[in-house]
């Protein structure tokens, strides 16, 4: 049974609006192909998908920023997108479009899913993986030390903004302002978050980090003991899946909280909603606990929809109201 106070948690949640996020990481476009299945090609043991409808959507950190707006706040997103119709679009439909930074020759990261039947069938990706250029990197470092956020969100995809270089310029200036920092992490670039606040990977990221298996409580309670010990981070909780979370403070023990069960359709930015609302919950003065709660309900209004999606306050109070 988890020990949270319903009504607390609430008047958390009441409390995002309005305050100011800074979204940093890896922009990219959301494409759909929805369809039907009704036979198999002749040319290749595949289905046929004979289209009904597109959609487009922001992706990766534009879909954190959806989150984040969806949920009441107010972001600010910091990301790179190429000079290309796909760079454009994001740029057009972002809330706030000063810190994306363009860079001519590099393509917009694209992720295209083909979905038939509620299912998705494939998924096609264009992207470059290359660092971001110095150039860019000075004006970043130089938004985001003329912005004023409350908390900052890292949105990590290892697409190529978050690297070493920026987190070393980018965490001590936080540090330095107290700004708290939130990472969704990408095993590649591990090292480079210290000193942050929270810290939320997988159980397959975590297990890739300690280079052992994170199934069994204890096995995660292991993994999370090494991960506090290789990076500073007040917190850090490791998402499980259908098994729920596992959350690690400094000197405290680790508690498991389980998900609420419910039919899953989709997963797709499933992190990206846990990162986006654990923040805000942090941010509003929940304790670890409770913005895990707050944080694993948000992520089961998500994946109970399909596509890149949103959670939406009264969706979230909803929600709570199971635990």
């Amino acid at each position: 049974m988890i020990n949270c106070d319903p009504a607390r948690l609430k008047r958390l949640v009441k409390k995002f609006g309005g305050r100011r996020v800074l979204v940093l990481g890896d922009l990219m476009l959301d494409k759909y192909i929805w369809g039907g299945v009704s036979r198999i090609s002749p040319e290749a043991p595949v289905p046929v998908v004979e289209v009904q409808r597109s959609t487009q959507a922001l992706g990766g950190a534009g879909n954190v920023e959806r989150n984040v707006a969806g949920l009441g706040a107010s972001p600010v997103l910091v990301g790179l997108v190429g000079d290309d119709p796909e760079g454009a679009w994001i740029k057009r439909h972002a809330a706030e479009t000063r810190g994306i930074m363009v860079e001519d020759g590099r393509p917009t990261t694209v992720k295209t899913r083909i979905i038939a039947h509620h299912q998705q069938v494939v998924r096609v990706d264009q992207e470059r993986r290359k660092p971001v250029p110095a150039e860019i990197e000075a004006r970043i470092v130089a938004f985001i030390r003329r912005d004023k956020p409350e908390g900052i969100i890292v949105s990590d995809y290892n697409k190529g903004i978050v690297t070493r270089s920026l987190m070393e310029k980018i965490l001590p200036l936080a540090r330095e302002r107290r700004i708290p920092v939130f990472v969704d992490p990408k095993v590649e670039n591990f090292a480079v978050y210290s000193p942050i606040t929270l810290i939320s990977p997988n159980h397959h990221e975590a297990a890739r980090v300690v280079r052992h298996t994170c199934l069994t409580n204890a096995e995660v309670e292991q993994a999370g003991r090494e991960i506090m010990a290789m990076i500073e981070t007040a917190y850090l909780v490791i998402k499980r899946g259908e098994q729920g979370m596992s959350l690690f403070e400094k000197g405290k023990p680790a508690v498991h909280i389980p998900t609420i069960a419910r039919e899953v359709f989709d997963v797709t930015g499933a992190g990206d909603t846990v990162i986006a609302a654990a923040a805000l919950a942090l941010l509003s003065g929940a304790s670890l606990l409770e913005a895990a709660v707050i944080a694993n309900a948000a992520g089961g209004v998500v994946v109970g929809k399909i596509g890149t999606a949103t959670c939406s306050p009264k969706e979230l109070l909803q929600a709570l109201e199971r635990y």
